[in-house]
């Protein structure tokens, strides 16, 4: 049996929208969950750093390598 799998790329921002973050994961709620606490909490990451937690776009994709490409079509 095949399992439909959930690939997301994500837009963050901050309160002020000065900053963009583009990720990818395969639980958005979780993930979402651990920007917002590294951005209330240690930041040890860019988005943690630069307070960005509030979600501005996602897509969702069946396959890893198609929100791969994705992310970096939005990178570039």
């Amino acid at each position: 049996m095949m399992r439909n799998h959930s690939y997301f790329v994500y837009l963050l921002t901050n309160v002020a929208r000065t900053v963009l973050h583009t990720g990818i994961t395969n639980d958005l709620v979780r993930r979402l969950e651990e920007q917002r606490q590294d951005a209330w909490g240690p930041k040890s990451s860019f988005a943690g750093k630069y307070n960005c937690f509030y979600l501005v776009y996602w897509e969702r994709f069946q396959y890893v390598d198609q929100a791969i490409a994705r992310e970096k079509e939005i990178k570039g």
